[in-house]
């Protein structure tokens, strides 16, 4: 079939205006693509100057802690060589305190023993005085009785005077010599003798046996107050040394953390200092700890001088210190990045990574950049039916999931 020159033409234009239009939508494709590939790349080369920067600090401080390192393997050295002899020079001088303790405890025991004997005469000598003034009363009062009931005494009487005759005791019967007068006070004391003697009543038979169950009772409590004043030292003792074991390992405990809070600090805030200080160093049991903290180009100030963002921070730098010196299994924060910025964000999860390896944190947030380092998400949302749902996701797997994808 011939076509003429007219339909050749138009048959030509269209043709090419098909290739036309299918060039343009292919271009348009192509330009769109580049767009995404030009967004793509400045997506990477923004990443690459944030890994370079990064390999770049960690460049220097591998070098600065190389050099740390280095002088501290020379200080080691120095230490090992001055423990060495200071050892050297204990070893003599623990054998001659051993020694002593050995004859302390044994004269302890001596002294114990002794005391023991010394409490057992005192009591003894006592209960002999105690017997011995009963006996010397009842030989007094027997004495009055035999007097007054026997009449062991002879009196000498006038011519027509009759009196009792006494008794026959040779030798018992005391010759008193003749009163011309009675003293003035003589018939007080009488009559105070007598009432005396009737306000002591009639002798109860039970008497005796009554004063030993109270004297085995005073006795037996007697011994008791003593070993509970004897318990009482040793616990004071106990207290004494649990009191310094206590000082000794706040101390110790102290003074590590106050090491790694420093450096915690100093990561957190990108330079600057943190210290921590005691209230009353003389009493370890009753001291508190203040914070002084020196931020990058700005001066010494105390926490209570600080904004809400710098005070969270170095919270999470003491809450870090503690956890470097005893791990804990597992730690809870609760938005503590809410008032940080972007920069403060990417070193506070930087140390969160690094203590994450003894430590499994539970971080509650709704800062993007803190989510994207974690292992596994949980998210809390409201339904239709107004319940909350939890929904999880672990990010590793969701990665793996958009390379198969792409």
């Amino acid at each position: 079939m011939l076509l003429g020159e007219g339909e050749q033409s138009e048959l030509i234009i269209a043709q090419a205006q098909t290739r036309f239009e299918v060039s343009q939508r292919v271009y348009e494709g192509v330009e769109g693509r580049l767009r995404d590939l030009s967004d793509q790349l400045g997506e990477v080369e923004a990443d690459l100057d944030f890994k370079n920067n990064r390999l770049n600090s960690i460049r220097a401080e591998l070098a600065e802690t190389t050099e740390e390192t280095a002088q501290g393997q020379q200080s080691l050295s120095t230490l090992e060589k001055q423990i060495a002899e200071a050892q050297e020079k204990i070893e003599p001088e623990e054998r001659a305190l051993g020694e002593s303790e050995e004859i302390r405890t044994e004269l302890e025991t001596e002294e114990m023993n002794s005391r023991s004997e010394l409490q057992r005469t005192e009591r003894e000598h006592s209960r002999a005085q105690i017997s011995l003034a009963r006996r010397q009363e009842e030989l007094v009062s027997l004495q009055r009785r035999i007097e007054d009931d026997f009449g062991l005494v002879t009196f000498d009487f006038e011519n027509g005077v009759m009196g009792q005759d006494p008794l026959p005791f040779e030798g018992l019967v005391e010759h008193l010599p003749r009163a011309e007068e009675v003293p003035e006070d003589m018939e007080k004391q009488v009559i105070l003798l007598r009432n005396q003697l009737r306000r002591l009543g009639s002798v109860s038979p039970s008497a005796k046996i009554e004063y030993d169950e109270v004297r085995n009772r005073v006795d037996f409590l007697t011994s008791q107050l003593e070993d509970s004043r004897n318990a009482e030292g040793q616990i004071r003792n106990v207290i004494a040394e649990l009191d310094l074991l206590m000082e000794r390992e706040f101390r110790k405990t102290f003074d590590a953390v106050a090491i790694e809070f420093q450096e915690a600090f100093t990561h957190l805030f990108g330079g600057g200092s943190g210290r921590l200080n005691l209230t009353n160093s003389d009493d370890l049991t009753q001291t508190g700890i203040d914070i002084e903290a020196r931020l990058p180009g700005r001066r010494e100030a105390g926490l209570a001088m600080l904004s809400g963002g710098e005070r969270s921070l170095t919270a999470c730098a003491l809450i870090f210190a503690l956890m470097k010196v005893s791990p804990t299994p597992f730690c809870v924060l609760d938005e503590v990045d809410a008032m940080l910025d972007d920069v403060n964000v990417i070193r506070f999860r930087e140390m969160l990574q690094d203590l994450s390896k003894n430590t499994q944190f539970v971080v509650i947030t709704h800062n993007r950049m803190t989510v994207q380092v974690a292992e596994v998400v949980y998210g809390v949302t409201m339904g239709s039916d107004s319940a909350s749902q939890i929904i999880s996701l672990r990010l590793e797997d969701a990665e793996k999931v958009l390379a198969g994808k792409g």
